[in-house]
């Protein structure tokens, strides 16, 4: 009943799941068609923004273009008159001669120049005592306060002859009646003797810009002076521009008038006290019969989209993923790892597929040989465990017998005794699988102590170890049988005296160790055999016996330690040496000293 129960409540899950999912599509779906909508009024909106943006740049830019051309020839006009015969006569004459004819002659000659042009509306010529000549069509108002002030005349002074574009002469010179005027102010230089003789104003009537608009009839423009003075064009945009900073780059506000939108575009020419704005409409309408077969289209490919999307993903990616992970909980239940054996297309979930059957060949494959090394290293262990059952019953002894040599005045013997306690006190090690490397040079050396009250002098040994290796932790008992193996298969056979040389570096925080023996050596293929022992054990996993067994057996402990099988290097010459190199890993290291 339990078992019915649990499926059950399965098969409401997968209900529950399937409605969420449904559900879910639906909200897919709607959030797509909303998104949809709001993106299409969006995109229609900002386009109409930008495109009205980059007319009012053309217009802008093309206006200010032709304003900055007309000035410019006003100022190439302004040249040649202040090189005028008549105006310089003027400036030169001393002020006694100056009367109403010669004033009048002057004048003459100015206008004679300025007869080409009708925009220019007056002409003013100031000498340096104070004295001026005008050639004018209307009446003019002067501050003289301005006109005598040192403030107002330093910029024309700093621009050395140059011209200083103004209005209304920065207010110094006002007509009294009409249009504002545009003023280009420069001084006169004599052009021998480069002497600054006066001053010359020309004031250019606004009506130039009003020619500028004739082809943009349909763009409310307006041009004003940096000081708010309107000089051409739509005088109701000036109210808009109040409180915004302008600048020579064309800056764009979106402004509100009652229900209607406006962009308002304005920019400075540059180098002149002049502004140029405009202002367009903005339609927000959206015209729904031009884009509403288009929305539903795209809505319908949306939707049929949705479901073929839909359809895929239960097909090639909801089930089969269903399907693996019922296998890998069939798995888990049993507790063992085991291949999934199912249909599934051949996409991403095939391979996935693939690659769980490849990590669970390859998993099971690696317990087996985990489970043989285990084995080996468990053997190896209890072959050196059983060799060390016999030292330890004569290390119960030893002190027994040294109390009785000394008992016997035998000091050489309680000498040996002593040392061979000390062997195997470090061999046991108190039952430790590792050790520092000081500990193992030190169970070496009482070795080759006691080999040598056997073997006489005929052994030589020597110790170059590195200070920052000595504590480094390695696998117990890994010197002891190489070095036995130097003397017995390898100084002793030559009949000669023999040198052990056991030597330890830090290279890349990896630990080598040498030990090298001056004894029969060792052919390519005693090596080559040494190394592979492990292919030649029998079947039960016990390596054939050997006369090597000692150094293959530390061979495959040093491989178990790291966990690697290129852990050993042994060059040799034969008749010349031997030489064994270990290379172990940083696995830590102790204070131990």
């Amino acid at each position: 009943m339990r078992f019915t129960w649990k499926g059950t409540d399965k098969i409401q899950s997968k209900k529950s799941m399937i409605a969420g999912l449904r559900a879910m599509m639906l909200i897919i779906v709607l959030l797509l068609s909303i998104s949809f909508l709001v993106s299409v009024f969006y995109i229609v909106n900002k386009e109409k923004r930008e495109t009205i943006k980059r007319e009012s740049d053309t217009a802008l830019n093309t206006i200010a273009d032709s304003i900055v051309s007309d000035i410019e020839r006003y100022k190439e006009m302004s040249r040649i008159v202040m090189t005028d015969d008549g105006l310089v006569k003027y400036l030169y004459a001393y002020r006694g001669k100056i009367d109403a004819g010669f004033k009048f002659a002057t004048q003459k000659s100015i206008m004679r120049v300025l007869t080409p042009t009708t925009m220019v509306d007056s002409v003013f010529v100031f000498r340096d005592d104070g004295e001026y000549v005008s050639s004018s069509r209307d009446q003019y108002y002067f501050d003289y306060d301005k006109l005598n002030d040192p403030e107002w005349k330093q910029p024309i002074v700093d621009q050395k002859g140059a011209a200083v574009i103004s209005i209304n002469a920065d207010g110094a010179i006002v007509r009294k009646k009409g249009r504002p005027l545009v003023s280009i102010s420069r001084l006169v230089y004599d052009i021998n003797t480069q002497r600054c003789i006066g001053m010359m104003v020309m004031n250019i009537s606004s009506a130039f810009i009003d020619r500028k608009f004739d082809t943009m009839s349909d763009k409310n423009m307006a041009v004003l002076g940096t000081d708010g003075t309107f000089l051409s064009g739509d005088a109701s945009i000036v109210p808009y521009l109040s409180g915004i900073e302008i600048s020579e780059t064309i800056t764009h506000k979106e402004i509100k008038e009652g229900t209607k939108s406006l962009m308002l575009s304005a920019k400075k020419i540059s180098g002149m006290p002049i502004l140029i704005a405009c202002v367009i409409p903005i339609d927000n309408s959206f015209e729904m019969y031009r884009t509403t077969y288009v929305i539903f289209i795209l809505a319908l490919i949306f939707l049929l989209a949705i479901v073929i999307a839909g359809t895929y993903i239960t097909k090639n990616i909801t089930n089969p993923v269903s399907g693996l992970t019922r296998a890998m909980e069939k798995n888990k239940e049993k507790g063992a790892l085991e291949k999934i054996d199912m249909d599934i297309p051949q996409n991403e979930i095939g391979v996935l597929k693939d690659s769980y059957n490849g990590m669970v060949e390859r998993v099971n494959d690696l317990f087996g040989k985990l489970l043989d090394n285990e084995q080996v290293i468990r053997r190896a262990e209890m072959r050196v465990l059983h060799e060390q059952i016999k030292p330890h019953f004569l290390y119960n002894s030893i002190e027994t017998i040294g109390s009785m040599a000394m008992d016997a005045n035998a000091p050489d013997v309680y000498s040996a005794l002593e040392t061979l306690g000390s062997f195997y006190r470090n061999f046991l090690s108190k039952g430790d699988r590792e050790i520092p490397l000081s500990r193992e040079i030190s169970i070496v050396q009482d070795y080759l102590r006691l080999q040598k009250l056997r073997y006489g002098d005929i052994i030589e040994d020597e110790y170059d170890i590195e200070k920052e290796t000595e504590n480094y932790i390695i696998p117990k008992l890994i010197l002891q049988p190489i070095v036995e193996n130097s003397i017995y298969h390898g100084i002793r056979l030559t009949g000669e005296r023999g040198l052990i040389s056991i030597k330890s570096r830090l290279i890349d925080d990896v630990l080598h160790i040498y030990v090298r023996d001056t004894g029969v050596g060792m052919s390519e293929e005693q090596i080559e055999k040494l190394l592979s022992a492990h292919d030649d054990m029998k079947p039960d996993g016990e390596p054939e016996p050997s006369e090597s067994f000692g150094l293959w057996g530390t061979i495959e402990r040093i491989r178990y330690f790291c966990g690697t099988n290129d852990v050993v290097k042994i060059r040799s010459t034969v008749g010349e040496f031997t030489e064994v190199e270990f290379i172990i890993p940083k696995r830590g290291q102790t204070d131990e000293r």
